[in-house]
């Protein structure tokens, strides 16, 4: 199971947004009580099933001297690492540090990414599809991957 699709959610007054049951049900069959981890990255609040993060998490504290680069790459993604589950309702309350990063504010749009999701202030995800993706599109292509559909 995979999360995908692109949600559009509100935020209550205490921070929280609900996900959709089929993320719900990717959490609850990816770890015990559906615990998950929240984390920022690439300007948006990016969500693991905790089994999945502490994979991500462990093949970061593998690496033997790492460069500064990587250090401070650890600094965003582990230091802003939070660890939550649902409650009852399937909401989730983001904290103040990550609504501050991912710039959001009132409405969220939350996107499937496959084995992870993102939440996303909709203007900054509007900036960010709406780029021109040939040259992806063509290293793709050469990569050996069919792109055609």
């Amino acid at each position: 199971m995979l999360f995908r699709g692109r949600n559009t959610r509100s935020l209550d007054s205490k921070g929280r947004l609900i996900l959709p049951p089929e993320f719900r049900e990717i959490l609850l069959s990816r770890s015990e009580d559906g615990k998950m981890v929240l984390t920022t990255y690439d300007d948006c609040v990016v969500g693991f099933p905790l089994p999945d993060w502490l994979e991500l998490e462990s093949q970061l504290n593998r690496v033997k001297n790492p460069p500064r680069q990587l250090r401070d790459f650890r600094r965003l993604v582990v230091g802003g690492a939070e660890e939550m589950t649902c409650d009852a309702q399937g909401r989730v309350r983001l904290s103040k540090d990550h609504l501050a990063y991912a710039g959001i504010t009132g409405e969220a749009i939350l996107m499937g990414q496959g084995a992870r999701f993102e939440l996303w202030q909709p203007e900054r995800l509007a900036k960010v599809i709406s780029g021109n993706f040939d040259d992806v599109a063509q290293s793709v292509e050469q990569s050996g991957f069919d792109f055609n559909f």
